[in-house]
């Protein structure tokens, strides 16, 4: 994901309270999501996902890959 300053957002995570961080601890830090973070860290939430965005993600991480494979479970007992 190279939206994210994960540096950034680690130490903002993972850093002492008194040193304006939110003194996660690993374990707790890394079962966040990233808008749960966000979130914690001040920033509005983010919209929910429209129809839109969820053709767009279909449309990129496709159920079967290359060559009609099947890439995942969809359900169907196959």
């Amino acid at each position: 994901m190279s939206g994210f300053d994960w540096p950034g957002l680690m130490r903002a995570g993972l850093s002492r309270r008194a040193l304006g961080g939110l003194g996660l601890t690993p374990e707790a830090f890394w079962r966040l999501t990233p808008g749960e973070l966000r979130l914690m860290l001040g920033a509005e939430a983010a919209a929910p996902l429209g129809r839109a965005g969820l053709e767009a993600l279909a449309r990129e991480f496709p159920d079967r890959a290359p060559g009609g494979a099947k890439g995942g479970t969809d359900g169907d007992g196959d």
